[in-house]
């Protein structure tokens, strides 16, 4: 199943973009991947588990999380679920 992974990653310069675009690279099941410097943005999509990208990018030596907006949303859903199986 396709899924699309969004990253924030403490990148400063075009050699930290490099590092990220070479591990995913290498990441089995990846798709496609944009990676926004300026934004300190990372968007993976592919047949990938999160956690997996997550710590792919965390080889690279920069600090990486998931982006907020993601996860929040994320919650949300598990929050509605929560509740409706209450």
């Amino acid at each position: 199943m396709a899924e699309t992974v969004v990253l924030k990653v403490g990148m400063s310069c075009e050699g930290c973009v490099g590092a990220v675009k070479r591990v995913l690279s290498k990441l089995e099941g990846v798709e496609s991947f944009d990676v926004d410097l300026k934004e300190q943005k990372v968007t993976v999509k592919g047949n990938v588990k999160p956690e997996a990208v997550l710590q792919t990018v965390s080889k690279t030596g920069k600090k990486t999380s998931f982006w907020e907006a993601e996860s929040e949303s994320k919650e949300a859903a598990f929050n509605t679920a929560a509740t409706a199986t209450a």
